[in-house]
Formats: C-alpha cells, sequence, structure tokens
C-alpha cells in the first residue's frame, strides 16, 4: 500500500483556554496520497483552515496524530516541523505573505533559498513557475504594482516552485476572475497527476469542482461526507 503524503488520525484541536475555549476540530481523520486533487468543503467556522494548518504543521493537535510520508510530527521540536515544512509541503495563503521589497521573481526565489537552492538555476526555476501562473511579463514586479489576483498567483508560483510532496491551498481562486481561476486549477490539477505529489484545496468556490478527484466535506470540526470524482478529459 502506497504512504499517504500527508495523515491526519483521530486528530481534536482545541483554540483558546478558560470559558472561550473551543474545540475546532474533533477526531479528524484523513489522509492525502499522491495522484490526487482534494477539495475540503464546509461553511465558516467548520475548522477548513485549522485543519490545514495542522496537515501542514503550522500548528500541532491537542491529541491525535499527523504524518508526512510516514513520519509522525508528535514531538517533534519547532525546528525539527520547519524543516518537514520546507521539504515535503508547499502553501497557498489567502493572504499571499508577499515581501513587499522583493520583486515576484526574488519572492519566488525565496521558497528555493530557505530549502537550500541557492545554485545559479534557481532564478531560472522562480521564472519558469512565473511563467507557469501567467506572470512571465512581471518577474520584476513589486507587489505593490501587481493586483490582488496577480499577488495570489506570485504566491502559487512559489507554492509549486520547489516541487514540494504535498500543495496545501486556502482559497487559492477567491481573488482571481473565472478564467485566471480556471487556468491556476489547471496547474495544480495537473501537479495532483503526479503519483508522488498530493493536492488539498480548502474552498467555497463550486466553480472548481470539476477539477476534482475526492471532496470531503466538514461541517462544525468533523468530517461529514466524501464523494469521488472524475476530472473531465
Amino acid at each position: 500500500m502506497t504512504t499517504p503524503v500527508i495523515e491526519a488520525v483521530d486528530v481534536v484541536k482545541f483554540l483558546g483556554s478558560g470559558p472561550g475555549r473551543v474545540e475546532a476540530l474533533k477526531g479528524i481523520t484523513l489522509s492525502l496520497v499522491g495522484g490526487e486533487l482534494t477539495l475540503l468543503m464546509g461553511p465558516s467556522g467548520s475548522g477548513k483552515t485549522t485543519l490545514l494548518s495542522i496537515l501542514g504543521c503550522m500548528l500541532s493537535p491537542t491529541t491525535g496524530t499527523v504524518r508526512i510520508l510516514g513520519h509522525p510530527t508528535a514531538g517533534a521540536l519547532p525546528e525539527q516541523l520547519a524543516e518537514l515544512r520546507r521539504e515535503h509541503v508547499g502553501f497557498i495563503f489567502q493572504s499571499y505573505h508577499l515581501f513587499p521589497t522583493l520583486t515576484a521573481v526574488e519572492n519566488v526565489r525565496l521558497a528555493l533559498d530557505v530549502c537550500g537552492n541557492r545554485s545559479s538555476l534557481a532564478a531560472d526555476k522562480a521564472r519558469a513557475a512565473l511563467e507557469a501562473v501567467g506572470l512571465a511579463a512581471k518577474t520584476t514586479a513589486f507587489p505593490r504594482e501587481l493586483s490582488s489576483g496577480q499577488q495570489q498567483r506570485v504566491a502559487i508560483a512559489r507554492a509549486i516552485v520547489g516541487k514540494a510532496s504535498a500543495i496545501l491551498a486556502d482559497e487559492p481562486t477567491a481573488a482571481l476572475d473565472s478564467a485566471n481561476g480556471q487556468a491556476i486549477m489547471s496547474l495544480l490539477s495537473g501537479i495532483a497527476k503526479d503519483p508522488s505529489r498530493a493536492v488539498l484545496v480548502v474552498t467555497h468556490d463550486p466553480r472548481i469542482l470539476p477539477y476534482a478527484d475526492r471532496v470531503v466535506r466538514i461541517e462544525d470540526g468533523r468530517l461529514v461526507g466524501e464523494e469521488r470524482c472524475r476530472i473531465p478529459s
């Protein structure tokens, strides 16, 4: 049996403390396997982003187990978790997290730098990633010179440039028009055809359902349904 790229087993997560303590996740078990694009859908406050953060080792579960390519994260030091993220996980955030003093290509290349890839080919790889998201003409632009949709595409290029085993995307089409949203989802679905890579997309956008291999639904911190889909040819 193929080892999941990321696996969560019986994950519970409490947020806050005292009277305001909330059980955000209530025993989640989910596997992301290579060769699949999974959509995680649910209403606001259902736990989608919390689960995404735990799967990507940005948050630790209160109880339960998370494994990255078979390696458990329980007991790992912050530096070890950071290394797992750098080596295996590409994040696409809603808020972009671009450095305002860096150009588009420099923001993308930063993902390679933190992984120790500072070769002469790193800039070429960064430019190729920007070209893949339709920004070949914006390599030297600063974030302030880009629209919100273009900034989102820079963030997507940064997530995919290092060929991470898992791409975790939080509403990647939210700031994009229909045409650009479809182009980005085509790119992500292409990545998910690689049997060694998995893609998880948190979304409210029903327009991207045709790109999914699997749809997982979450409500009130629990997984409540799963359905298999066919990607159109």
